[in-house]
């Protein structure tokens, strides 16, 4: 039986699922590191011979996986490898022409001010200047997952295999390259069936990073917990912290959302913010294009995974509005529990 105090939650959450023609959603919650709701509801593809969705279906978290990354990158900083988060880029590869990348640095790259894009053939452009403005786009994540890999001398997932997921007891978190009956398909059209989006390789390159609502959820409570798991110190508090700190330059425009190692953390409500105004400081989240949200609200001790199919999210322009009132939705019954 499902505690009434979620169904605010779980109805908004359900009501998007129909909307944006997600044949699966699952939804997780930790409150004062006990799980006290999980709930599973549709199928893992749009198909009439499709596996109902429960605790083992792992779904395609897309670039919610720039938290995984960001782990890493806060390790690096960590044990002195990026020596200062206002290091140029352009002394850690030389794979892109320094006149591009300018004056470019890790603190630019992991708050979405880098200004950097690539074209369709492949080219790195310049869109703006380092700390100008803010973009959401794809080469930061690119460039950054072939820094650290080379940093640490193997792919970054096996980095946090090691060092996060072995030690943790993650057995449903990972970047696949064969299909499996517990993997969720991606829709992109409801009117087609859902597709494989597993990748080529465990590089960490792809989108094919795909968790278990529940495992979605025991990240985030990894954070919340500044690197404990079960009792155990699994990550050093001081690389959490660096990964969920806002470290957006200070003289973006407050408009513009704040990021720690791509979080978005909340310090006051801004416009272009993907977390809700009434959710309270300090809080942060990630999601993907496919719809996962992880949400960490350290005030309220929560931590709220939420898990879709569907890839773009539900509202075409007005989309922000449906991000963040997911979020104020989740403060709202905290707040009144």
């Amino acid at each position: 039986m499902i505690d009434s105090t979620y169904k605010n939650i779980i109805s908004w959450t359900e009501d998007i699922k129909e909307k944006n023609h997600s044949s699966a959603t699952a939804l997780t919650i930790i409150k004062d590191n006990k799980m006290v709701l999980e709930y599973y509801n549709g199928f893992h593809s749009n198909t009439s011979h499709a596996l109902p969705v429960n605790e083992n279906s792992r779904f395609n978290v897309a670039s919610a996986r720039k938290s995984y990354l960001g782990l890493c990158l806060a390790y690096a900083l960590h044990e002195r490898k990026i020596q200062s988060l206002d290091d140029k880029i352009s002394d850690y590869t030389k794979e892109i022409d320094p006149r591009i990348l300018r004056n470019t640095t890790f603190r630019h790259m992991v708050t979405h001010t880098h200004g950097l894009d690539e074209t369709s053939d492949g080219e790195i452009i310049r869109e703006f200047d380092p700390g100008e403005k803010w973009a959401y786009r794809g080469i930061n994540i690119k460039l950054m997952t072939r820094i650290i890999s080379d940093m640490y001398e193997m792919p970054f997932p096996q980095f946090l295999y090691q060092k996060v997921f072995l030690p943790m007891g993650l057995q449903r978190t990972g970047w696949e390259m064969d299909d499996h009956d517990d993997l969720v398909k991606v829709i992109e059209d409801p009117y087609e069936i859902g597709k494989d989006t597993t990748g080529v390789g465990k590089d960490g390159m792809e989108s094919n990073l795909f968790v278990s609502a529940r495992e979605f959820a025991f990240w985030g409570n990894l954070f919340l917990n500044k690197g404990k798991f079960g009792g155990k110190q699994i990550v050093p508090g001081r690389v959490i912290e660096l990964a969920v700190s806002i470290l957006t330059p200070t003289h973006l425009a407050q408009h513009f959302p704040r990021n720690g190692m791509f979080w978005f953390v909340q310090d006051f409500p801004r416009e272009r913010s993907e977390i809700g105004e009434r959710v309270p400081e300090a809080s942060y989240q990630i999601l993907g294009v496919t719809g996962p949200t992880l949400l960490v609200i350290p005030k309220y001790n929560v931590v709220v995974a939420k898990m879709y199919n569907k890839r773009y999210n539900y509202g075409n322009d007005n989309y922000l509005y449906y991000l963040k009132e997911f979020s104020n939705i989740v403060a709202d019954t905290f707040r009144e529990a």
